[in-house]
């Protein structure tokens, strides 16, 4: 639904536009601005908190600087709603998110404004550098590069790669921009967190600070030499009055700041002097995530993404559907690691800054000593989940299927090549869903299977992800040298009746779910569902379909696959991961390798990057849904029937 802008949005189509407008002109602006973001996305759903929170900013960085001349990168990209209506999208910004509509992300097919596409944290740092010193290789010295990067994101190790590269090349124009605001989806945690509060709360330095600043500032004879005496003098006051020196200036980056990201005049005042500053620089800035909107500023997590809401009650629209609603899977995972937990002590549980996501908040408000949120480091949280394991205890490592990309050296290098028996469970494995191909968890089956001492499970409902996860805390397991995957989907599983009994699952063994004649199919995971409801509509038709739920690709179930392989001469399997590599492609190995002839069709995510939107549209798309299952059982009973 198209909402209507005010009148100065309304003027602005680009940037170039924006900078038509007087600087008395924009704090209105600013103000429609986050309305038209409040409007629009309570009535068609994304994130929310992390746009209000850089409006000033955004329209201040387009006022400054010449984009797309000027290169401006968003870290991950939840912030920047602001900066897509104001680069020409804004009449179709209601369809953000949706399918066939604008990414949820910047990305650089869509705009000549989006510089660099990103969608996981802290790359901002590392890409800014590189086009600046790319600037300088094609000898064009004046074009500016801008990173703008949340304090939540700044806590991965890859934004301190970059930046300690930044400070070696002093010739770069780059302008690290830090958007404090204590969050990333969930509260920030570790020492640079505690850093930072104490660099933005000294009443000492910020006092100090603003009458240094302030006196200097009034005597014009000092002329541009005034900037340089400040952060000459400021360096030392921070060392003096706070008792810290600076983490950023000892990279060899000029630190200015802290100042309010709410500040329209302050900040463009700010940026106007920056852009003459020459060399690699950061500028901290204050925000608070949810600005201008009350229920996101007093709850900054829940309104990082809440779906439709009423923008004047703050009521998040929830269905009320008198029927009993399967949980989601992420539900499942936090309440039967308590649970788990409960009776065995040697259990703890590691997410990197997800707790709320995966659900492990519930585990840390249970038992706050045995459960860690690492803060955006998914590289860290892995070994630090292989340090845990080699004392003994039983490390439940939860990380996001697309994010666990990061952390693949350490899958292989710190955990299975010492034969530590980390339990990992995947979260959003499969299709994300709106938030698109950077977050779609596509290739985990691939990339996990091929490495030695490694299990890799994925269970089709709610009670076989508790019992997998049962399974996986046996002595027989915890006492061997394999690592276990689990990987489940985002979103609601199929059982209401859900918690039952824990049960053991044998490892590398699969079930038959329906006999049949005309052809079998397999699956894994959450899209069984889906095969259950196509036989059940082919059976209708008169087909014969049998079901096997594979339930791991690492072991494969060879008993089950040779009973598969004997009685059919056609096979279809299913995934929700990609066809290179995946489970298919197991599935066609164990035929090749034993001998076996079969007409096999893999339906799976195909090689190629899927778009955004939801969860079935995609499936659908893609040919896995319960129509798509149906329809290659047809085709392939077809041509049967017509040889």
């Amino acid at each position: 639904m198209l909402v209507t802008p005010g009148n100065l949005l309304a003027q602005v189509n680009t940037p170039e536009d924006l900078r038509k407008l007087s600087k008395d002109q924009l704090p209105q602006f600013c103000d429609e601005l986050r309305q038209y973001i409040i409007d629009t996305v309570s009535i068609n759903g994304g994130h929310f908190g992390a746009s209000l929170g850089v409006v000033e900013l955004t329209a201040a960085l387009h006022y400054v600087y010449n984009t797309p001349d000027d290169k401006l990168i968003w870290d991950v990209g939840h912030q920047a709603y602001g900066h897509k209506i104001i680069t020409g999208r804004r009449d179709k910004f209601y369809t953000n998110r949706i399918y066939g509509g604008l990414s949820g992300f910047p990305k650089i097919s869509e705009s000549k404004y989006d510089a660099f596409g990103v969608g996981h944290s802290s790359t901002s740092i590392s890409a800014a550098l590189g086009m600046a010193v790319g600037s300088l290789h094609n000898g064009d010295k004046n074009a500016q590069h801008i990173a703008v990067i949340g304090d939540g994101a700044m806590t991965a190790g890859l934004a301190f790669e970059g930046m300690n590269h930044a400070g070696s090349i002093q010739d770069a124009n780059l302008l690290i921009i830090l958007n404090d605001n204590c969050m990333s989806i969930d509260p920030n945690v570790g020492a640079l967190r505690e850093y930072l509060t104490d660099i933005t709360t000294s009443k000492s330095y910020n006092k100090v600070k603003d009458e240094v600043w302030n006196l200097l500032g009034k005597m014009s004879t000092f002329g541009k030499s005034a900037r340089e005496i400040v952060s000459k003098i400021e360096t030392s006051l921070k060392g003096a009055v706070t008792g810290n020196s600076n983490f950023f200036e000892a990279l060899n980056l000029r630190y200015f700041g802290p100042i309010d990201g709410h500040d329209i005049d302050h900040l463009v005042h700010v940026m106007e002097d920056l852009k003459n500053i020459p060399g690699p620089k950061i500028l901290h800035c204050l925000t608070k995530k949810g600005k201008g909107y009350e229920p996101a500023e007093k709850d900054q997590t829940k309104w990082h993404a809440p779906g439709l809401f009423d923008k004047l009650t703050g009521e998040i629209k929830k269905s009320n559907s008198p029927i009993p609603q399967p949980p989601k899977y992420q539900i499942v995972f936090g309440k039967s690691i308590v649970e788990l937990a409960e009776k065995d002590k040697k259990i703890v549980g590691v997410t990197p800054a997800m707790p709320s996501g995966s659900s492990l908040n519930i585990m840390m408000e249970a038992m706050p000593d045995r459960a860690f949120d690492v803060a955006i480091a998914e590289q860290h949280a892995v070994t630090f989940s292989a340090g845990m394991a080699t004392k003994g205890l039983t490390v439940f490592c939860n990380i996001y299927s697309t994010f666990m990309q990061r952390a693949y050296d350490q899958v292989i290098h710190d955990v299975c090549l010492q034969k530590l028996p980390v339990i990992f469970c995947l979260d959003r494995a499969g299709f994300a869903g709106a938030d698109g191909p950077t977050h779609h968890g596509a290739y985990d089956i691939a990339f996990m299977r091929c490495i030695p001492n490694m299990i890799v499970s994925a269970p089709m409902n709610e009670e076989e992800l508790r019992n997998l996860m049962y399974t996986a805390t046996l002595d027989k397991i915890q006492n061997g040298t394999d690592a276990f995957t689990i990987r489940y989907p985002r979103g609601n599983g199929v059982m209401v009746d859900w918690q039952k009994p824990f049960s053991e699952i044998e490892i590398g063994k699969g079930r038959k779910i329906k006999d049949g004649e005309d052809v079998a199919v397999l699956t894994i995971g959450h899209v069984g569902n889906y095969a259950v409801e196509a036989t059940k509509e082919l059976e209708k038709e008169g087909l014969d379909v049998a079901h096997y739920d594979l339930r791991f690709v690492k072991p494969l179930d060879e008993e089950m696959l040779h009973a598969v392989f004997q009685n059919f001469n056609k096979v279809i399997t299913v995934e929700d991961g990609c066809l290179q590599g995946g489970m298919g492609s197991a599935v066609l190995e164990f035929m090749a390798e034993n001998g076996y002839s079969a007409q096999v069709k893999r339906l799976g995510i195909p090689d190629r990057l899927v778009e955004h939107g939801e969860q079935l549209e995609l499936q659908r798309e893609c040919g896995f849904d319960a129509e798509g299952i149906a329809d290659a059982v047809r085709e392939m009973v077809s041509a049967k029937m017509l040889a």
